[in-house]
């Protein structure tokens, strides 16, 4: 069996050595979600990339939706969950900018939660095996 990857990136703000909250708890998130994925995919021939990445100051103000988003194997994370990003007000690392928020169903999450993490991530793996040839033969 060939192995598929399924790498998941998420970008922040750090300035000065620091995050927001926002990001911190999503984070938090994030690990328990990785490590769950991992163990539920690893024997199955799935390996799991996690990416973290910093955006600088001068890259958030340009652009403040780019932090605290997630990419599943390129594919914004909303994308999977017919979600979409929204705004409000974060804290004074982010200093003026509103930082990124997650609609999904209605509901708004300022933390990725791992739950919406993980379903994405299924959703992932599940188009994965729809490129494997022949699968909708089985």
């Amino acid at each position: 069996m060939n192995k598929k990857i399924l790498e998941i990136k998420w970008q922040r703000l750090v300035y000065k050595g620091e995050t927001c909250s926002r990001c911190e708890d999503t984070e938090r998130e994030l690990n328990k979600a990785v490590s769950f994925l991992t163990r539920f995919f690893t024997p199955i021939g799935i390996e799991i990339i996690l990416k973290k990445e910093e955006i600088s100051l001068s890259e958030f103000e340009k652009d403040p939706l780019k932090s605290n988003e997630i990419l599943i194997n390129n594919i914004p994370i909303e994308n999977y969950l017919s979600g979409k990003i929204g705004q409000s007000p974060c804290c004074s690392v982010c200093g003026p900018s509103q930082c990124r928020t997650l609609e999904i169903n209605g509901k708004v999450y300022e933390t990725i939660t791992a739950d919406i993490i993980i379903k994405a991530a299924f959703l992932a793996v599940s188009q994965l095996f729809e490129r494997i040839k022949g699968i909708k033969d089985i």
